[in-house]
């Protein structure tokens, strides 16, 4: 018996109050780690590099949707890319070689932050912030990790705690993690309401990507076009495990700005096109003139057309 003829195998299940019955709502995933209830009753569904996965991947899931993975159950006759809904990310196994639970931020003591998106990461014990744009099978995303030290463990599960805003974390070291300095930990992340300077949010442009920052951003330093590199590369989804970085390649920033908001920048890239994956090295200073380094990672399926843009 193989595993696509497993019931339930590789889905997301929905499970009756009192336990009884449950209902598939997708499939297709490998090694689903967490589950994200959005408020508009969709789910993020993290899931890892495999078999029929090139790669660890960040899902926006609606119901009756298949999600790659060949041996998981229900899983069509056609193999192709073409009958799997797109990840809104993948996400690099060098960013995070194991992406875990998502959570939603709603607390005002978080500051620019408040109604971020976060993931926690098993495979390098950090946190990543999110950003999603589009909906459905048009969402789109990318990730960049909070600068804070990684934990001495994976970071498994987390809760905003309703009063005082703190996100309280719980993580383990077993199976492919490279946070092993511990076998287990509880911990606590407060914001402590000082300047961060880290994207929170992002949107592809005709001819760039337009990021907002946390806080204000030095003017000068955002148009010295040294500061940046932006590659992409594509990925080989089979029955192989995982694939290697195909047609990697750099693309040129011919200008960058600071917008009327002082904490959002626009970079133009005129050879911006859909791309598996997209990785953008900032090298900003904030407002007060210290040097900051930010690396975000995406994914880009369609690029809006300047008539589609302008709407």
């Amino acid at each position: 018996m193989c595993s696509s003829d497993l019931p339930q195998h590789g889905t997301l299940l929905k499970v009756t109050a009192d336990g009884s019955g449950t209902e598939i709502l997708a499939n297709g995933f490998r090694a689903a780690n967490g589950v994200c209830l959005n408020p508009d009753g969709s789910f993020f569904v993290t899931d890892q590099e495999g078999f029929w996965m090139p790669m660890n991947r960040i899902n926006r899931v609606t119901p009756g949707k298949f999600f790659g993975n060949m041996w998981s159950y229900g899983a069509p006759d056609d193999a192709s890319d073409s009958a799997m809904a797109p990840p809104l990310l993948w996400v690099d196994k060098a960013i995070d070689r194991s992406p875990a639970e998502l959570l939603w931020i709603n607390s005002p003591t978080w500051g620019a932050l408040d109604g971020a998106l976060l993931n926690l990461s098993y495979g390098q014990g950090r946190i990543e912030i999110v950003f999603s744009e589009g909906t459905g099978d048009t969402a789109q995303g990318a990730l960049c990790r909070l600068p804070i030290p990684d934990f001495p463990t994976g970071i498994m599960r987390g809760r905003v705690h309703p009063t005082n805003g703190q996100l309280y974390l719980c993580g383990l070291s077993a199976w492919a993690t490279s946070q092993t300095e511990q076998e287990g930990g509880f911990y606590r992340l407060r914001p402590t309401g000082q300047p961060a300077a880290v994207p929170t949010a992002w949107h592809i442009r005709p001819d760039g990507i337009e990021l907002t920052f946390s806080e204000p951003l030095a003017a000068a330093a955002v148009a010295d076009l040294s500061r940046y590199t932006v590659k992409v590369w594509e990925l080989k989804r089979s029955a192989n495990y995982g694939s290697p970085r195909i047609n990697e390649h750099a693309i040129p920033v011919t200008r960058a700005e600071v917008m009327n908001d002082p904490r959002r920048i626009r970079l133009t890239i005129p050879t911006l096109a859909p791309a598996t994956i997209i990785e953008v090295t900032c090298r900003v200073r904030d407002a007060a003139g210290a040097e900051v380094t930010r690396v975000v990672t995406g994914t880009i399926h369609t690029v809006p057309s300047p008539t589609t843009a302008a709407r």
